[in-house]
Order: structure tokens, then C-alpha cells, then sequence
């Protein structure tokens, strides 16, 4: 064989995996969080879809313990516990509610990043990376509220075809980690992932305590009230076709809740101010006001035990759904671009619904949802009911007696007791009925 002879040329190629980097949190309980959505998604992509839930489907739950053994130690925990609280139902809401199974575990591959708590309860909130889905703590006896509701509340829901301001649930866990349970609810954002929230409102319709304390002004976001509500004199300009239909799908919703015995709930509005974003080349900042978590490998560990839900024995009859509204012709659910913020390749932002005004003087997108309704009218409302009219109605009782008797003015008895139910009137814990009038005559003021 001659020298010369051509030789090939050995090429060496190096292989390169890349590293899926999912489940990473420096919190254990979002770790859990993370993997354990992942888990119970994969489970119920084996499970048929049932035609008609059971009743005891409203009931059931699935949990496991995990033993970890000490791998990844100090991002993972070395024993965990992960229950799911009515699986089956969950699964059909995130679909009436247009999240499918890739979306909701695809949010919870990366740590869900902590916000401000905005209330008094003490409850810690947090949001998935894409700003899609919330997740907060709630307690053991919301659950218990929130299984009593169920049932109804998934009716309602597919009755509506998902078509409602009400929060849309999307699943229900308790983690426990080092002996500790946290209960935790996960439910869509009312915001957009794509446009910045320039300012936004939570309204009752009650006015005793409602301005935002002088902390929470100082946030660059801060939630206003009604009194800032008010005082700011803002106009919700959807023009009389849309106003029409809002206020028919509040008004079922609030009448939905009343039924239920449920008061204490808010209207949370979110404005996006179209000409000032454009004008400031505005980017959601919404990052600015949470705290990211840094992340670490997390693989999965092995499971030890699991309890499968009990099967139901009699059936759920469903009323059949009701005709969705007809649609107004583009006049709502207006997807503009305006002043938003790219979002990922391949990512749309189809989950949130958004109306547009209609003035000449202004170009905003407004987001709107009624939010907290797991308060039911119950013998401490009651008491508090009670409480509140005293202390808020004796103040205007006293000051007017002082005004009349200065100018001498007989026959103060009927004032008196007006001033005093009109000052009950205002405080936020009234009777459902009454909550629920107070609410929808707030709606009808705020729309234009």
C-alpha cells in the first residue's frame, strides 16, 4: 500500500447535554411546590377525564411521603410530605379556565418568586417566574371553607363556562416539611404578564378604613382604596355596551356569593396607562417589587408511600351550561399591543381579560377581578358587624347632637338614628345581602 495513500482524519466530537435546570428553590417549601405540580400533572395524564364528576370526587385527595435520603440536601429536603386536595375537580377547572397541563407545569419549573404581602391576614403570596399564576398561604380552615364551596363554585364555573370575575382556582396543596404544614392556594393572575399595572385599586364600596396607610403609599405600586378611589375621581370609560355586560357578570357573580353567605370580597383594578407607557418606553417593572430566589439543582427524589382518592358511588347531576354572552364585537377583550412588554418566544398571553377604554382623552386597559371570597357572614361577623356600627356610628351620633342643640334645633331623635344607619352603612362588615346591594351600587358609579 503506497505511502501516499490517503488516511482519513479522525474527528473528535464532544457531546454536550444540556442541563435542565427545573425544581431549584432556596426555599424547601417551593421546591415542594415545584415538584410536586410536576408529579401530580404527570398522575392525571394516566387518569381518564371523567365525563361527570362523583361526589366524592369533592372529597378525594391524593398524598405521599418522600424520602430524599440526604441527596441535594441543602436545596432539596431530606423528607417531605405532599398532599393534593380534590384532584379531578382542579383538573377540570384549569381547563374551563383555558389552562391546559403543559402551561401550569411549565410555570412551576422555576421558583415562584416572592411579593410584598398586600393585606393584614399575614399570608405570604408569591408568583410563578411568568407572572401568570399566584400562589399564596392560606390556613387550614380556608380549607375547610373552600371544600364547602366546591362543589357549587364548580358548577358555577362550568355553568359559565368559566366566564367570570370570580378568583379561578387552580389547585390546592398542604406541603409538610420539618413536621411543618403550609397550606397553599394557586390561583390566576388578574393582571397581565405583558402590561405594567401603572396603578391599581382595591374597592368594597365601604368607606370606614378605606385609604391606603401611609406605608403602603410609599411602595412604587401601592393597592389604593375607596377613599383614594375617590379621591383620584377615577373614571373606568368602557362605554355603555360593554358597562351593560360588565355589570351583568359582576351582578351574577356578586348574586352567586350571596347565596353562599359570602361578604367581605373586593373588585381589584388594574390600569395600564397606553400613552404613558408609550411615552416612557415603559417595561413591567413588577420584577423591581419582589424578591427572587435563587436556584439550585434539584432532581427527583423517590417516592415511599401514596393514598389513592376513594371513588364515588352515586353522581353529580350537572346542570347543562347555560349560552355564553354574545360576543360584543371586539368592543371587549381587546388584545392591543400597546406599551407592552415582549414576552418569551412562543409565549402568548391569552389568560388574562382586559377591557379597553373608549374616551378620547385617554387610553388605558383595565384588568378586573373579584377577589377574597372566603369570608361567610358567620357569628364573628356578626359580633364585628356589631362592634364596628357602635364605635363608627356613635362618633356621627355625638356630632350631630352637638351641631343641633348649637343652633337650638328640636326633634333630633329621627337625625339621630338616620346619621347612625347611615354610618353602619359604610363599615365593611354588613350582612351578605346588604354587602352585596352596597357592592353593585359601587359598579354602577365607577363604569362609564
Amino acid at each position: 500500500m503506497s505511502s501516499h495513500a490517503k488516511t482519513k482524519k479522525k474527528k473528535n466530537f464532544k457531546v454536550m447535554s444540556q442541563r435542565v435546570k427545573v425544581f431549584r428553590s432556596k426555599d424547601p417549601l417551593l421546591s415542594v411546590l415545584m415538584w410536586g405540580v410536576s408529579h401530580s400533572i404527570n398522575e392525571l395524564s394516566h387518569v381518564a377525564n371523567p365525563a361527570m364528576l362523583m361526589p366524592d370526587d369533592f372529597k378525594a385527595f391524593t398524598k405521599l411521603r418522600v424520602d430524599n435520603h440526604l441527596f441535594n440536601k441543602e436545596n432539596f429536603p431530606s423528607h417531605f410530605k405532599f398532599k393534593e386536595y380534590c384532584p379531578l375537580v382542579f383538573k377540570q377547572l384549569r381547563e374551563r379556565f383555558g389552562v391546559d397541563d403543559s402551561q401550569y407545569v411549565a410555570a412551576f419549573q422555576q421558583s415562584p418568586m416572592v411579593m410584598p404581602s398586600p393585606g393584614r391576614s399575614g399570608a405570604k403570596f408569591f408568583i410563578s417566574k411568568n407572572k401568570k399564576f399566584y400562589v399564596k398561604t392560606i390556613e387550614s380552615e380556608d380549607i375547610e371553607r373552600l371544600h364547602n364551596i366546591l362543589k357549587e363554585y364548580h358548577h358555577y364555573i362550568v355553568e359559565r363556562h368559566g366566564k367570570t370575575l370570580l378568583p379561578q382556582y387552580l389547585g390546592v396543596y398542604r406541603i409538610t416539611v420539618d413536621n411543618k404544614e403550609t397550606y397553599l392556594l394557586v390561583m390566576k393572575s388578574v393582571f397581565s404578564a405583558r402590561f405594567k399595572i401603572h396603578k391599581k385599586y382595591d374597592l368594597k364600596g365601604s368607606t370606614v378604613d378605606r385609604q391606603a396607610s401611609s406605608k403602603e403609599k410609599t411602595k412604587e405600586n401601592p393597592t389604593l382604596k375607596d377613599n383614594d378611589f375617590a379621591k383620584d375621581n377615577v373614571k373606568l370609560q368602557i362605554g355603555d355596551e360593554v358597562k351593560k355586560y360588565l355589570l351583568q357578570r359582576i351582578k351574577d357573580d356578586v348574586e352567586f356569593l350571596t347565596r353562599l353567605n359570602i361578604m367581605d370580597y373586593s373588585l381589584l383594578v388594574g390600569i395600564h396607562d397606553i400613552d404613558q407607557a408609550e411615552a416612557g418606553n415603559d417595561v413591567d417593572d413588577f420584577l423591581g417589587a419582589i424578591e427572587s430566589n435563587e436556584d439550585s439543582d434539584i432532581e427527583s427524589p423517590r417516592e415511599v408511600d401514596s393514598d389513592s382518592p376513594g371513588e364515588g358511588e352515586t353522581s353529580f347531576n350537572e346542570t347543562p351550561p347555560t349560552t355564553p354572552p354574545a360576543d360584543l364585537n371586539g368592543a371587549r377583550e381587546r388584545n392591543t399591543s400597546y406599551g407592552s412588554a415582549d414576552l418569551e418566544d412562543g409565549e402568548e398571553d391569552d389568560l388574562t381579560e382586559k377591557f379597553q377604554s373608549v374616551g378620547e382623552t385617554k387610553r388605558e386597559l383595565y384588568f378586573l377581578g373579584i377577589i377574597d371570597v372566603l369570608t361567610f357572614y358567620n357569628a364573628g361577623k356578626k359580633a364585628a358587624h356589631a362592634a364596628k356600627t357602635v364605635k363608627h356610628g356613635i362618633a356621627a351620633v355625638h356630632w350631630r347632637v352637638s351641631v343641633r342643640q348649637t343652633a337650638g334645633i328640636a326633634n333630633q331623635r329621627d337625625d339621630i338614628l338616620l346619621t347612625s344607619s347611615r354610618a353602619g352603612a359604610e363599615i365593611s362588615t354588613v350582612k351578605p345581602e346588604n354587602y352585596a346591594k352596597r357592592f353593585l351600587e359601587l359598579m354602577e358609579r365607577i363604569f362609564e
